[in-house]
C-alpha cells in the first residue's frame, strides 16, 4: 500500500498518475470499491467523500473495517491511496465537519502505519516521509 497526502488541489493525482504511467490503472474516486477491478494498480482517491456517508460517531469501527477491506483489495493488485490533509487550519464549528476531520486523522494514522510508503505532495513537489 502506498499513501499520498497533501492539501486540496496540490497535485497529488497528477503525481501518482505520472508515476503509474504505462500500467493498467483503475481509479476509484469518492467511493470504496466493492470488488477488485482487473488491473495492475487501484488508485483510491477522495476517501473523505465516502467517509461523509458513514456514521462518524463510530470512527474506531469505521477505521478497522476500512483497513480490513483495503488489505483484502491489496491481495489482488497494488494499492495507491490519495488523501487530503485536513489537519491544518481552523477547526470547523459544525459537529459533523469536526467528526470528519477527527475520523480522517485516525484513518490516516492507521493507513500510514500499514503503508510501505507514504509521500506528502505539496504544490506538486513530493517528499517521501516513509
Amino acid at each position: 500500500m502506498h499513501v499520498f497526502i497533501g492539501g486540496a488541489y496540490n497535485g497529488k493525482t497528477d503525481y501518482v498518475m505520472r508515476e503509474l504511467e504505462g500500467q493498467k490503472v483503475a481509479v476509484v474516486d469518492g467511493v470504496f470499491p466493492d470488488y477488485a477491478p482487473s488491473c495492475d494498480v487501484v488508485v483510491i482517491k477522495n476517501l473523505e467523500k465516502w467517509l461523509v456517508t458513514q456514521n462518524l460517531e463510530a470512527d474506531d469501527m469505521i477505521v478497522a473495517q476500512l483497513l480490513t477491506r483495503l488489505k483484502a483489495l491489496e491481495e489482488n493488485c497494488a494499492l495507491f491511496i490519495i488523501v487530503t490533509d485536513m489537519g491544518r487550519g481552523v477547526v470547523p464549528m459544525e459537529k459533523q465537519a469536526r467528526l470528519l476531520r477527527d475520523t480522517c486523522g485516525r484513518l490516516y494514522q492507521a493507513l500510514f502505519t500499514e503503508a510501505e510508503r507514504v509521500v506528502r505532495i505539496w504544490y506538486g513537489i513530493a517528499e517521501q516521509i516513509k
